[in-house]
């Protein structure tokens, strides 16, 4: 069988889930769930992360950027001025131009502000960076994105952090349909069957921090999701069967004794 690679700004990776680094109890903590998860991209919110206090814990120290792809993202940017200025530090600091946008509209929701969001995404790509961007489940606005440039497409699935799961799949496969960017569900999903629903979509991806970073059990949450990922994206590649409002006998009619 061809290997089912996950392709974002001409790189592969062979796992489609990404997991968030924010959230756990400790270092050791994060490190464990990604390596159990098997994710190959970490995100890295920019402002909240230290990256030059050596005196106190380093991302870097636990999770090898030379072994695991750091995705830059700009959490808890609320204007394209903030989002801009945190992504150009980040590609100053470690040359990073695979990144993510995230400019959020207010703090009670999390919802993304999609004028913003847009204008940062046209300025980044002129400047060279590989944008891969956090938006609302609106088609509309996803095509817009993907004509602006971005290089993959990322609607919330619900509200950060909520773990209410897919609340709007009619959109997400309008998406799928019009997109042929990479497609990852970022925010929302609670639990391993979110995911697993995301992927029998069609989705490229889902990304997940929350769910697995606030977990009873980060490490038996972290296996779950690698799985039901691999679950799902095998159900949507086998093309499930048709939808029937009536039963189907499983044996043949013909040689009934």
């Amino acid at each position: 069988m061809k290997k089912d690679y996950l392709k974002i700004a001409g790189k592969k990776f062979v796992s489609r889930l990404i997991v968030g680094t924010g959230k756990y109890k400790s270092m050791p903590e994060c490190a464990k769930a990604i390596h159990i998860s098997g994710a190959e991209i970490v995100t890295v919110a920019v402002r909240r992360v230290n990256i030059s206090d050596k005196k106190k814990p380093l991302l870097m120290d636990y999770i090898d950027p030379k072994k695991i792809t750091y995705l830059p993202n700009t959490a808890g940017c609320f204007t394209s001025d903030d989002a801009l200025r945190t992504l150009r530090l980040a590609r100053e600091i470690g040359g990073w131009k695979l990144v993510k946008l995230e400019v959020l509209g207010d703090k009670k929701t999390l919802y993304p502000d999609m004028i913003e969001t847009l204008k940062s995404t046209k300025i980044l790509t002129k400047e060279g960076f590989k944008v891969m961007v956090y938006c609302t489940d609106d088609p509309l606005m996803a095509k817009r994105l993907e004509d602006v440039g971005a290089c993959a497409i990322m609607p919330l699935a619900a509200p950060i952090g909520s773990g209410l799961g897919i609340q709007n799949k009619t959109n997400i496969k309008i998406i799928r349909d019009q997109t042929k960017l990479p497609l990852i569900i970022d925010a929302g999903l609670g639990q391993a069957s979110d995911a697993a629903i995301a992927m029998e979509l069609g989705c490229d991806g889902v990304l997940i921090n929350t769910a697995i970073a606030k977990a009873k059990n980060p490490f038996q949450m972290a296996k779950a999701m690698k799985y039901s990922v691999i679950a799902g994206r095998e159900s949507y590649l086998s093309g499930r069967i048709e939808k029937s409002l009536y039963g189907s006998p499983s044996s043949p009619k013909k040689g009934i004794i």
